[in-house]
Order: C-alpha cells, then structure tokens, then sequence
C-alpha cells in the first residue's frame, strides 16, 4: 500500500503542476487578462524563441556522444509512421471524405515540444531526451499532415499543387525553430564550444520562461464552444491518442530497453493531447476545423488523467 501511494504520489506531482499552469491560462482568458491575440502572440514567442533556446541550453552542455541514440531516434519515427497509418485506417470509417484529413492528424500528432518537453523536464530537471523524440517525429508530422490535409480538402479550397506543397513543407522543416534549436545545440556540443557565463545565463534565463509561459497560453487557448457536435468522433480520435498508441507501442519500448527519460519521452509522443498547432494548418489548408479544434480541446481535458494514469503504471512497473 505505501508503494501505491509513493507511485501515485510521484504520478500527480509530475502531471498536475503541467496542468495547473494550464488552468491558470485558462482562467487568465476567462477574466480578460489573456485575449486571442495575446495568446497567438505568446505562443509564437514561445515557439520561436524560448523553446529553441532551452533545447539549446540542454544540448549544447551535454556530451553529444552520450546523448545521441540512433535506436531511440529510429523507434520515435517508427512507432510515430505505425500510429499515422492505424489513425488512416480509423478515418475510413468516417463517411465523409473531406474531414478524414483532420481526423488523421488529430489522432497522431502530439504536443511533442510543449507538453513533451515539460513533462521531461518536470520530472528530470532537463529536456535532452524529448529533443531526441522531436528529431524522430516532428518532420513526419508536418509531412504527412500536409499530404493528409491536401489530398482530403475540399476540391474547391486548395489549389495549391502538392508539389508546392511539399516545398513549402520541406522549408517548414528545414526552418523549424525547435528543430534549429536541437542542431544548434548539438553542434555546439560536437565542436566543444565554450560556455562563456555571460551566454549561459541569458540563455537559461530565456529557456526557464519557455514552459510557464506555453503552458499558460496554451490554456489561454481553450475554446469550449467548439465542443458543440461531433462528441462521439472526438471521444474516438481521444481514445487513439490517448490509450490506444500507448497500449500498443508503450509495451515494445520497455521490451526495447527504454527506460526513465526516454519512456517518459516516449509516452508524450504517443500519449499526449493533440497539438494546437493541428487546428492551424487545418484552417490554413481549406478545411473547416471543427473536429480538430474539438479534438485539442477534448484531448488536452482528458490527458490530465490519461498522463497520470500512464505514469502511475510505468512507475508501478518499475521502468522510471
């Protein structure tokens, strides 16, 4: 019984300080202290910048030898290419064609950076890990998210061709300001480029703002109205994102050898909520985006006790 509670314990302190800041986000737009323009702007902030310089931070005093896991890398972008075609598979039972795209994408893309990241560095202090995840995943979701959202969008929304598309998607990944954070950071590494104090400290004074204030504009972000309809669609694409991709692969990973930061790593990439970012490039692709946004919504509500409940078993286990 004292194992239970110690688990427990263990469990909630490193979901419920995540979710709380994202409670307090969501209160600060309800008592008009955080408008929809504020949160946009705090969030490219984030992205942009305080996310890439915490990565950095991370990356750049570790030894890249140690750090660098190609398995890992490998088994991020495997477990992550499985879940897109189980999501497909899901969205053929979907009669309507022009929304399978959005629901594709909100069953596999996770808030790898924000939630994965803060998740890690809640429990170990640092985020090397979730950076390594991030390499493995975030350029299959933009990929695969464009050809999803293009070929299912409505023929009289999207013009563009997919071969512009995919430029246009190579560019984002390529310019990527996490994903220029991480190379910076291991470069840096590689090339055993001092630390000067006047760099690392600025530097971690920008990094330690990165996961207050995202999680805060990310509850900031909330829109229970979108809610309305499509119930029995987003509990499904929750169930996908939240249980099911765990309850495949989770088990794999431990069987692999992976054990405390990177499982940790790994559940947020299979576990997490759905990325707001999802209801972004919906929108921006010609579709509606009502399940999406329901998707961010529901699933971001519901990881506060999926998350807790996955940590408390692993740990129960024994592998963090």
């Amino acid at each position: 019984m004292q194992d239970f509670f110690q688990n427990l314990t263990f469990s909630l302190n490193a979901t419920v300080p995540v979710f709380l800041m994202m409670i307090f986000g969501f209160l600060m737009q309800k008592v008009h202290l955080l408008d929809e323009h504020t949160t946009a702007k705090i969030n490219q902030f984030v992205f942009k910048a305080l996310l890439p310089a915490l990565l950095f931070m991370d990356l750049s005093t570790a030894e890249f030898q140690s750090v660098w896991d190609t398995k890992f890398v490998l088994f991020c972008f495997l477990a992550t290419a499985c879940s897109i075609g189980i999501a497909f598979l899901f969205s053929l039972l979907h009669k309507e064609k022009a929304e399978r795209g959005e629901i594709i994408q909100a069953s596999y893309r996770s808030s790898a950076a924000i939630l994965g990241i803060a998740f890690v560095n809640n429990i170990y202090g640092h985020a090397t890990m979730a950076a390594l995840m991030i390499v493995g995943t975030v350029p299959l979701y933009n990929i695969i998210a464009v050809i999803t959202l293009s070929l299912t969008a409505p023929t009289d929304s999207q013009k563009t061709g997919m071969r512009a598309l995919l430029l246009r998607t190579g560019k984002n990944v390529l310019t990527n300001p996490i994903i220029l954070g991480i190379a910076a950071g291991m470069l840096w590494s590689v090339l055993r480029l001092p630390h000067p104090v006047i760099l690392t400290k600025s530097v971690s004074y920008l990094g330690n703002m990165a996961m207050p204030l995202s999680l805060i504009a990310l509850g900031a972000s909330f829109q229970l109205g979108s809610a309305k309809g499509k119930l029995k669609l987003t509990l499904g694409i929750s169930f996908f994102k939240l249980f099911l991709f765990c309850m495949l692969f989770l088990p794999v990973a431990i069987w692999l050898g992976f054990r405390e930061e990177k499982l940790i790593a790994i559940l947020v990439m299979l576990g997490s909520a759905t990325t707001s970012s999802c209801f972004v490039m919906a929108k921006n692709m010609g579709h509606r985006g009502v399940i999406t946004a329901c998707a961010v919504m529901m699933t971001t509500l519901l990881s506060a006790f999926s998350l807790t409940f996955w940590l408390f078993v692993l740990r129960t286990i024994g592998v963090i």
